[in-house]
């Protein structure tokens, strides 16, 4: 038969087939459930049989009259046929009038046999020979024009395109056009073939086509569905492309900050080099002079008293007045070289702080206090911490994300409250990726194997049954207790009775691979895969699913299509309705727990029954792994605490008086091992007139030291510890009271933070301590001198030491004991260390209490708990800790043992002369006075430093614009977290992006204006309404982060009242306000619309308005989109939130989706494009417009994080500015040390932007800290200059050398302490926290504060003594309104120490 028809073909001329049919009438049904085939027919076309009325309003007014090609049946048929397409494409009419064209023509054309040729033909259940498969031969021009004019009409409620449903998702007119010829249940009862090439008997099918774009009425099409006439918005550059200003790979102001920093040393080093050249001429010249008058006249001075070209030359040159400059400067040559600083004149009354003054008096006062009653202290002290600690009954930790790391009054916070109490809460996502396990590949180099990992393709017969089976168990899954399954908490799009919404391959075929065998199932994942719509390929629910929310990883060919049976990944999404019913709530989290535990079951054995991988999150996960105990590293804590704990023990006790006489320890044990083979040698007699040394005889043990017995401070640095503590457990409990939440952070970060500030100022009081027992204690000696400025009591009027109280006046006051009480020492450490502290802590607590500033809730509550750590950690040092200082201290001058005061060591009597009494200063400080101090203040030093840092100022300055924004998840998880590897895959496979929400607020919808600034698809929308311009956003994705086409309620439900849908909004003949069901006859319904007046049409002109429009509106929202009707508002129940009284709509939203977001970039970018769109569409329509996701509330932050940043960082330095500055009683000081914690800060910052460290909330309250902590390193080091001044001007002409005197006095009196008991202890703490699992402290904590150390350290004990030795301001003696002053200046006869003492100097070490 069809070689019977093909042979017809072959033979009939062109002209015999002008008139004629190739099919006509139905010949039957192949099939029970078919469709009326139709008959081969060859007969010339006829009038006869035609509904004409039916044929007319189908096809239009060409057919009204002559001979056709089709019958009644037909053409119902075609009515049916088109009706089902329509629904989706009616909204434009080029597209709905070319698929008309089309299909009539198809079916009805008097000249059907010139483009129509039947190939086959078959039997029907009747007997009778229907049509099998035809060839329909149409021309490309009219396929091009058919397909662009449909291929952008989109399907709102499923934000895609009606491509995907009546072409498959088809990319070209052929695939289109074989699509809908393809024999399928729900499409084309025959084979309908389109050769690419007609036989030259035929004509193919060339009818002009309709243009979305022509002006036309039946052609014009919408912007929504129609790009080519959507306005054209002004270009909006992608992120990262905007202009900037740049001189080749840099920046401009990079460039501008090396051109700068290179010119100027270049300069420095040719003025520097010049200079050195001529003084050495000069010199040369100089002596040829002297050498000539006999005698060096006095008129002739070295050049290098006129030295000041060089910078810190000047320090160098003495001063010359007159005619007394000779007698000066050799008084000073023999009596040191600081002795002609100061002018007894001019320093008998050194100029006066009183803040100074009243500080030190206040903590003499206090340690004399706490020292004389050390008991009473404790129970006080500890009561008020007792008291403190009673906040723990409300202590309480934040585990909700959202709640931990939102500002609860962030415009974001607030709009994602908006959205959930309007529309209920977002989703709750189940998510798996599925791949295959990895393979190793070996490949042999030279000596060593080395493997790769490479992951095969997902897909595989074998790989497909074993997931299935998964899928089918997930499904069935009970809960524990209440035995709740997927069908009992999953969204369901079309109802309660509707189905599951699960997004996965399965969907495809059926969830049912029974129809399938290997041979098989590729050619079925290929269809559905390019024909998503397809009737067989649509999942329960409805929706097409296309291969980007099925497959991951889809690799590319190289012309640009994709290989999709090599995808890496298998994507399932299980969709769980969320709500903000805690009882709902709680019933998903049941089930979803029952979820988490199976596939965690899943993933151990995944591997080894199938081959595969799975990595997966479910709702109940980010929250408990980010809360997971294992993410608190207690044994970092705990190492990090012993590791400070033994530090501070063996370090405490090196300045200790105790022994300084003995061997050490190593020498000790050294002279035992020498001496104790001696015990088995006889005949060794010794005289008993011959004195020897004890130390030689040999014993079975060692001798060791005393020191390391008594002079221990083991007790006392565990004792600190235990400070550290308790200030961290009174914080937790004052501000538990307070009701501020704890969290993990805070538990894990401040004890570090508390312990390293809280044991630096152990080491200064302890170091200060072991000076004022050289100074005073049992074992001093008569008015030593070493190095350091002595403090003197500021209140005690009746000083033992003071000649006016002696009962001999004649009494030589170098000759009068120095001996003071335990409590006196005390009391005088913490007067003179007591302000520094305060400074210290001061600053500290401002700069940390700043941290509050950052809205972000685990931010602001860390910034508070390490506030009031660091603030009772100093109130419990100056009190608590000078008691036991002063208890050591007894412990130790009463020979005790430390750890057991019980045990007493007895006196030893030294049988040797005692060696000379040293300095008392340890190996650092004698390494700071002997060599560190002189180098650095050298005139050549110090110029370097300068430049040295001036360079690494712009080198930070040029990194700090490489820094990025955000804070990867991954970073908060447990290192050992499942979720690692699901973020991972969410980077590398996942192929579509998340949903995005434009929210309208207040809008009068029933009003036509209204109404005009929503729609998009009627001739009147605004140009730009929400729905236009959001499509014309979609077109520059790359800067609009928007993909895919959005879901707009307003136009669906108006087009769902168009009469011409006539099985979609219907309502009783004999009661229009009843509604009919899609089930209900059409005898009995009607069109809501039909003789509507004005009629309905697409100028808005006939919609309905007012109480109307809600009446409506109500029964859409209520029908169901199904196979009757495809625009039913069942699928916009969500969308709309009406008033109680459901008379008004108080808010809507516009769904759309973001295109793929792979980077914390990308995730910034579309936040802040979201934004931008909805500002513009406020502005331009009137409308209350706010976009929101999901992840919206989380980015939040980086719309102000530079702003926040800057100004907290400033507000830091001013608080440091002016805490220095009075507590210094200097501007100029206080200047320079802001300005050199502002550069410590900075270099940190620089670090960050080549390390990996992102500006964060996190990075930023670092930042406060590190501004914090950098004035420690500071704030010591500056008010021991300051306190080691002589009231010199300056601009005196010996300013420069005073400045460099006190800055040398000032290193080496706490440059020790800010070296061993701040940098070492911080040091000694980060390093231990390198040891974490926790990604998040090893970057942002670690990192940033070892930088800190560094960076601090570097700037506070290089940098600022340098610029303070050039310009710091006037300093004050700590003896001021002291009487016992005027004795020590007698005594010491107004000498300093010499500042560059010579090698052979007895005090000098």
């Amino acid at each position: 038969m069809a070689s019977q028809f093909s042979g017809m073909a072959t033979t009939t001329s062109l002209e015999s087939r002008e008139g004629h049919c190739a099919m006509r009438g139905s010949c039957g049904k192949k099939s029970i459930f078919g469709t009326d085939l139709p008959c081969p027919n060859d007969e010339p076309a006829t009038e006869d049989g035609i509904d004409r009325d039916l044929l007319v309003s189908m096809c239009g007014p060409e057919y009204a009259e002559g001979p056709t090609c089709c019958a009644k049946t037909q053409i119902e048929n075609l009515r049916d046929n088109l009706g089902r397409a329509e629904m989706l494409i009616s909204a434009c009419p080029a597209c709905r009038n070319n698929f008309r064209a089309f299909w009539c023509t198809f079916t009805c054309s008097p000249d059907q046999a010139t483009f129509l040729n039947v190939t086959s033909t078959q039997e029907t259940m009747t007997g009778e020979t229907a049509i099998q498969s035809v060839d329909f031969h149409v021309s490309p021009q009219f396929g091009e024009g058919f397909f662009n004019s449909c291929k952008d009409v989109q399907m709102g409620a499923a934000n895609a395109y009606a491509m995907d449903l009546i072409g498959g998702g088809a990319k070209d007119y052929s695939a289109f056009f074989k699509f809908m010829g393809d024999e399928k249940d729900m499409g084309s009862p025959f084979q309908i073939n389109f050769p690419p090439t007609p036989p030259p008997e035929f004509t193919p099918l060339d009818k002009p086509t309709r243009n979305c774009y022509d002006d036309d009425l039946g052609s014009r099409c919408t912007c929504v569905d129609c790009p080519s006439v959507c306005p054209q918005l002004p270009a909006v550059p992608a992120p990262g492309t905007e202009p900037m200003c740049q001189v080749g790979m840099l920046s401009c102001l990079s460039f501008v900050l090396v051109l700068a920093y290179s010119l100027s040393l270049a300069a420095f080093l040719t003025g520097y080099f010049t200079q050195l050249t001529l003084r050495k001429r000069r010199e040369r010249s100089y002596e040829r002079v002297a050498l000539s008058t006999d005698g060096a006249s006095e008129s002739y001075m070295s050049p290098r008293t006129h030295t000041r070209g060089l910078v810190g030359a000047s320090s160098l040159a003495q001063h010359f007045d007159g005619d007394e400059s000779t007698g000066t400067h050799s008084d000073s040559r023999n009596l040191g070289r600081g002795a002609s600083l100061l002018d007894p004149i001019d320093t008998v009354q050194p100029r006066q702080y009183r803040l100074n003054t009243a500080l030190r008096r206040v903590f003499y006062r206090l340690g004399l206090v706490c020292a004389t009653y050390p008991w009473l202290t404790f129970a006080l002290m500890f009561t008020l911490v007792g008291l403190l600690n009673i906040g723990w009954k409300w202590f309480s930790v934040e585990t909700d994300p959202v709640r931990l790391w939102v500002a609860p009054d962030s415009e974001s916070k607030l709009q994602k409250d908006y959205f959930d109490e309007h529309f209920g809460p977002f989703y709750r996502p189940e998510q798996i990726f599925v791949t295959s396990a990895p393979q190793s590949v070996g490949s042999e180099g030279n000596s060593s194997l080395s493997t790769t990992s490479e992951r095969p393709p997902v897909l595989s017969w074998e790989h497909l049954e074993y997931w299935m089976d998964v899928e089918s168990t997930i499904r069935s899954l009970r809960s524990s207790p209440h035995g709740y399954t997927l069908d009992d908490v999953c969204f369901k799009p079309a109802g309660p009775e509707g189905a599951c919404v699960v997004q996965s391959i399965g969907a495809w075929f059926g969830n049912d691979l029974g129809d399938y065998d290997p041979d098989t199932w590729e050619d079925q994942f290929l269809h559905c895969a390019n024909s998503p719509g397809a009737f067989e390929c649509l999942p329960d629910f409805q929706q097409p699913l296309s291969p980007e929310y099925v497959l991951g990883g889809i690799p590319r060919a190289e012309d640009g299509s994709r290989r999709l049976l090599e995808s890496q990944a298998l994507v399932i999404n299980i969709v769980v309705s969320d709500s903000l019913d805690k009882e709902v709530q709680a019933r998903a989290m049941e089930w979803e727990t029952t979820l988490k535990d199976y596939l965690l079951q899943l993933s151990a054995r995944i591997g080894d029954e199938a081959g595969l991988e799975i990595a997966w999150s479910t709702g109940v996960s980010l929250e408990e792994e980010i809360n997971k105990s294992t993410n608190m590293d207690v044994k970092i804590v705990v190492l990090s605490y012993i590791a400070m704990f033994f530090y501070v023990a063996l370090t405490l006790g090196n300045g200790s008086t105790v022994g300084r006489d003995e061997e050490g320890v190593i020498s000790s044990l050294s002279r035992w091992a020498q001496n104790f083979p001696k015990l088995f040698k006889s005949g060794i007699a010794l005289s008993s007139n011959l004195s020897t040394d004890s130390r030689n005889n040999p014993t079975f043990f060692p001798r060791l030291p005393r020191k390391l017995f008594v002079g221990s401070k083991f007790s006392l640095g565990l004792f600190g510890i235990a400070l550290v503590i308790l200030s961290v457990s009174s914080s937790v409990g004052l501000f538990s009271m307070m009701g501020v939440k704890v969290t993990l952070i805070i538990a894990e970060v401040i004890p570090f933070l508390v312990l390293a500030v809280g044991v630096d100022n152990v080491f200064i009081l302890v170091h200060e301590l072991d000076r004022q027992n050289l100074l005073h204690g049992p074992n001093a000696t008569v008015a030593p001198n070493y190095g350091f400025t002595t403090p003197m009591s500021p209140t005690r009027s009746r000083s033992q030491f003071d000649p006016s109280q002696s009962n001999e006046e004649s009494v030589d006051a170098a000759s009068m004991p120095l001996f003071l009480s335990p409590e006196e020492r005390v009391a005088r450490t913490l007067a003179k260390m007591g302000p520094s502290i305060l400074l210290s802590t001061v600053t500290e607590t401002v700069a940390f209490a700043l941290g509050a500033l950052v809205p972000m809730p685990a931010v602001r509550n860390f910034a508070l708990y390490a506030a009031g750590s660091v603030l009772l950690n100093a109130i419990l040092q100056v009190t608590v800790l000078a008691s036991a200082l002063v208890l050591d201290l007894r412990r130790i001058e009463a020979s005790r043992v430390d750890c057991f005061p019980c045990i007493r060591l007895p006196s030893r009597i030294a049988l040797l002369d005692p060696p000379p009494p040293g300095s008392g200063l340890g190996a650092i400080a004698k390494f700071i006075r002997r060599y560190y101090a002189p180098q650095l203040l050298r005139p050549e030093v110090k110029a370097g430093v300068l430049f040295f840092f001036t360079g690494l100022l712009a080198a930070s300055v040029i990194s700090i614009q490489h820094i990025k924004l955000g804070l990867d998840q991954r970073l908060a998880l447990p290192s050992e977290s499942y979720l690692i590897p699901y973020f991972d895959g969410l980077d590398n496979y996942l192929e579509v992006g998340p949903p995005v929400y434009f929210v309208t607020k207040d809008v009068e919808v029933t009003e036509r204006t209204s109404q005009q600034a929503l729609c998009g698809r009627f001739t009147t929308c605004q140009e730009l309404s929400i729905a236009n311009r959001l499509e014309a956003e979609r077109k520059q994705k790359a800067s609009s982060f928007i993909s895919q086409p959005t879901a707009s309620w307003i136009d669906d439900f108006l087009r769902w009242l168009d009469p011409g849908q006539d099985t979609c909004c219907r309502v009783r003949r004999k009661n229009p306000t009843q509604f009919c069901s899609s089930r209900e006859s059409p005898r009995i319904c009607r069109p809501c619309l039909e003789g509507h007046d004005p009629a309905y049409n697409i100028t808005m002109d006939g919609l309905p308005e007012g109480e109307e429009f809600m009446m409506y509106l109500q029964h859409w929202l209520e029908s169901p989109a199904d196979e009757s009707c495809a625009l039913g508002g069942g699928a916009y129940s969500s969308a709309l939130a009406l008033t109680p009284a459901q008379d008004a709509v108080v808010a809507s939203h516009f769904r759309t989706s973001h295109s793929p977001l792979r980077s914390q970039e990308d995730f910034i970018n579309s936040f802040h494009a979201a934004h931008r769109v909805a500002d513009e569409m406020t502005q331009e329509t009137g409308v209350e417009v706010f976009p929101y996701s999901l992840h919206y509330v989380f980015f939040d932050q980086y719309a102000h994080i530079v702003a926040i940043t800057q100004q907290i960082l400033g507000l830091g330095l001013a608080a440091v500015l002016l805490v220095t500055a009075f507590l210094l009683g200097s501007w100029r000081t206080g200047t320079i040390v802001t300005f050199t914690v502002a550069m410590t800060v900075i270099t940190v910052m620089g670090v960050m932007g080549i390390w990996g460290i992102s500006l964060n909330a996190i990075s930023l309250v670092n930042l406060v800290i590190s501004l914090g902590i950098a004035v420690e390193f500071c704030a010591h080091v500056a008010r021991a200059f300051m306190s080691a001044g002589s009231g010199l001007a300056n601009d005196h002409p010996a300013g420069q050398k005073e400045r460099d005197e006190r800055m040398w006095t000032a290193l080496v009196d706490v440059g020790p302490s800010v070296l061993s008991g701040i940098t070492f202890t911080k040091l000694i703490g980060m390093c231990v926290l390198a040891l974490t699992r926790s990604k998040i402290l090893e970057i942002y904590y670690f990192r940033m504060w070892f930088t800190l150390i560094i960076s601090g350290a570097l700037h506070g004990l290089v940098l600022l003594p340098v610029i303070l030795s050039f310009a710091g301001g006037p300093g004050f003696p700590l003896q001021e309104a002291d009487e016992e002053w005027m004795s020590h200046a007698i005594r010491t006869d107004y000498e300093y120490t010499p500042f560059l003492a010579d090698d052979d100097s007895t005090v000098s070490d």
